[in-house]
């Protein structure tokens, strides 16, 4: 087997510590120097059940406002594109400025190009910065940020699963709009978090890879079922109409 190269590195954006982005023959990892493997292209399975869960539930809007926080890989950004319609207008923040440029660039084919949609938008900022806007509305918030609110890579990403920051976030959202969180682990303490914002909240398992022949399809996955990998978490939170 091919020894792994790092193609380009990057301070995150508080210079806390270095992004590294990694190949191996066609396998790609984004990296912390400090040690962490953040996302690897192997994996993605339930960062496009994030998406696959929410988007169905959008279907009766005709121009739905979608705000994607975190980039990553683009596989989430990408399923999204899959299930919304041409009108939808999609928002996807990415606070670290190499993480796009990678996806401009190495990182691109992974997800089929999903940044030159004409539907994207890309803010290069905290998507927090977003969901304070005064009077800026969203049909869904899909958080896709560090590895959930058990896996921090970045102090100032707990505001985001902070009561306050549920709380913001709940305000954002249009009647029946949906936050979707992806977590790499359980936490009851979240959800309770989740709850306690008067939300509807569920909790569904998805695996880390997807079963062989259902590649960019959320499938079995929703419930846990049919892949492959660790367990990861997609908690829905729907407000009321």
């Amino acid at each position: 087997m091919k020894p792994w190269l790092k193609l380009d590195s990057s301070d995150v954006p508080d210079g806390s510590d270095q992004l590294q982005l990694w190949q191996r023959d066609a396998e790609f990892s984004i990296r912390l120097k400090r040690g962490g493997e953040l996302m690897n292209s192997r994996a993605f399975a339930s960062e496009r059940a994030l998406a696959d869960l929410i988007c169905p539930r959008l279907a009766d809007r005709a121009t739905p406002r979608v705000l994607v926080g975190g980039l990553g890989l683009g596989h989430t950004l990408a399923a999204a594109l899959a299930g919304l319609p041409t009108e939808a207008e999609v928002v996807v923040a990415e606070l670290s400025p190499a993480v796009v440029r990678w996806n401009r660039g190495p990182l691109a084919h992974l997800a089929s190009h999903p940044l030159l949609d004409a539907r994207v938008q890309v803010h290069v900022g905290d998507v927090g910065a977003l969901l304070r806007q005064p009077g800026r509305r969203w049909d869904a918030v899909l958080l896709d940020v560090d590895n959930g609110p058990e896996g921090l890579t970045r102090d100032d990403n707990d505001w985001l699963y902070s009561t306050s920051g549920l709380t913001t976030t709940a305000r954002s959202l249009r009647p029946g709009g949906v936050l979707g969180v992806w977590s790499a682990h359980p936490s009851p303490a979240f959800r309770r978090r989740l709850q306690a914002t008067g939300l509807s909240v569920e909790e569904h398992q998805a695996r880390a890879r997807a079963a062989t022949g259902s590649v960019g399809s959320a499938g079995a996955n929703k419930r846990g079922a049919g892949g492959k990998g660790p367990r990861h978490i997609v908690w829905l939170a729907t407000a009321a109409m």
